[in-house]
């Protein structure tokens, strides 16, 4: 083990900025956020301290993080890795993965992790089905990620690739249903009894109360009795019983409509805001919630429990990392990695940071 990494307190927001050990910088913009909820992880990555590091995804906390770092994030499909040992939020979909700079290298984290040696290599792009769906993953971007993502998705096209845009009717209600609703919940339960297994003489009660003041605010209007949001039982008997399957459901008929590899879109909305900046954000002129802004694009994968590989696409105009996201169907988890080789070669390399 080289080093441990800052993170994003009870990996429970996308920020990184820890108020217990401080804010994590994004190597690209000092002032700005890494993502989170693993962005020590990331930045550590962006920044050449170490050519690759474990980071876990809940609803995009790899994927956020690369994106925002300029660097290769892989979620593999829910269940690939072994979570034994991280502390959950949801055992429905809690997932480690790899940060690295290239996609050979998330290639070989997994060969290691999940034992599968099979070879991988680079075939052309010429023929292979990439889904765009803009009217959930495409609307309401910011400009330059806009541009620098239709940028990317050109040069996949001039490769060979045909892009195949269609829609996935009910996604966003899905969404809506499910993906709070699972992790408030379980959280209360999956912590309590991590807390409890391994020993620790903390209660979950403790614990929050430990916390720093942001996250106690969280817990007690998101998670514990009596807040606003709290998840009842009904509510999430229906969220993991009805509407998770349903999810899973639509991913597996667009998949086997469309005959595509991946869907592609861009990972989060807007580039690295500043540090602090993680209420409201300004999308030409219109203010955006900030989890809306950062979440938005991630969500359904992870809570679909499906392979999802992030890569550089380019730099907006003040130099600022933009990713791009790969979702493939689940259990594709080589294919992906096959696909994301070839892909890489076509996107190209971005300009490293300068710290």
């Amino acid at each position: 083990m080289l080093g441990k990494t800052n993170l994003h307190e009870l990996s429970f927001g996308w920020t990184s900025n820890n108020h217990a050990y401080g804010a994590v910088h994004n190597p690209y913009d000092p002032t700005r956020i890494p993502g989170g909820s693993s962005g020590g992880t990331a930045a550590a990555v962006a920044a050449h301290m170490a050519p690759l590091g474990v980071a876990e995804d809940t609803q995009g906390s790899i994927r956020v993080p690369a994106a925002l770092c300029g660097i290769c994030g892989f979620r593999p499909t829910t269940g690939r890795y072994s979570t034994r040992g991280c502390v959950p939020i949801s055992s429905l979909f809690d997932q480690v993965g790899p940060h690295a700079r290239t996609v050979s290298d998330v290639a070989l984290f997994d060969s290691v992790v999940a034992n599968d040696w099979h070879a991988l290599t680079s075939t052309p792009l010429k023929g292979v089905r990439l889904g765009v769906v803009r009217d959930y993953w495409f609307t309401g971007l910011d400009p330059e990620v806009e541009h620098v993502t239709e940028l990317a998705l050109r040069r996949i096209k001039a490769a060979g690739a045909e892009i195949i845009e269609t829609t996935m009717p009910g996604l966003q209600s899905l969404i809506d249903l499910t993906t709070d609703a699972v992790q408030l919940h379980d959280v209360r339960t999956d912590l309590a009894q991590y807390l409890k297994e391994y020993g620790t003489g903390l209660t979950f009660d403790d614990v929050v109360a430990r916390a720093s003041t942001d996250i106690q605010e969280t817990f007690r209007s998101d998670v514990l009795p009596g807040g606003r949001n709290f998840v009842s039982a009904a509510t999430y008997a229906a969220a993991r019983d009805t509407h998770l399957p349903a999810l899973r459901r639509l991913y597996q008929d667009y998949f086997a409509r469309t005959g595509v590899a991946a869907l592609v879109f861009p990972a989060t909305m807007i580039a690295p805001p500043l540090i602090g900046e993680d209420v409201i954000v300004n999308i030409q002129e219109r203010k955006v919630r900030f989890d809306i802004a950062i979440a938005r694009n991630i969500s359904p994968g992870s809570t679909a429990g499906i392979p999802g590989l992030v890569l550089p696409a380019g730099l907006n105009s003040t130099g600022l990392p933009i990713g791009i996201e790969f979702d493939a169907p689940a259990a594709s988890d080589r294919s992906l990695l096959v696909l994301g080789i070839s892909l890489e070669r076509v996107l190209g390399s971005i300009t490293n940071p300068k710290i």
